[in-house]
């Protein structure tokens, strides 16, 4: 099951992060530590920092530089207009794969692998 939570993570994970940054700017470490606490222990701090990367070649957020008590400043990452929309688009279209995934697993249940009904 774990394969398949991090392949099916990977296509989704984008969403999320621009979601946990909906709600509050937050810096790297921060990003992982929150979703870790929403469920997602496996989650690796490259996994993420790699997609800050890249929704911040896409512009989807903004990046200020904080100072660290501990070594080099933080970038701290904010949704913009951009990642706003895009965060829009992608609940979107999550309700309506998830709509029709619910639908496909109900209309499953009750039926073996050759597609026959089963008690």
């Amino acid at each position: 099951m774990a394969n398949q939570m991090t392949e099916m993570l990977k296509g989704t994970l984008e969403g999320i992060v621009l979601g946990v940054l909906a709600k509050r700017p937050a810096y790297g470490y921060e990003i992982t530590a929150r979703l870790r606490e929403q469920g997602f222990p496996e989650l690796a701090e490259g996994t993420v920092y790699a997609l800050l990367v890249r929704i911040e070649q896409r512009g989807l957020v903004d990046v200020e530089r904080v100072p660290s008590e501990k070594g080099p400043p933080r970038k701290v990452y904010t949704v913009n207009g951009a990642g706003r929309s895009h965060l829009e688009e992608f609940w979107r279209t999550w309700a309506f794969l998830s709509e029709r995934i619910t639908q496909l697993h109900h209309d499953t249940e009750g039926v073996d692998r050759h597609g026959r009904e089963v008690d």
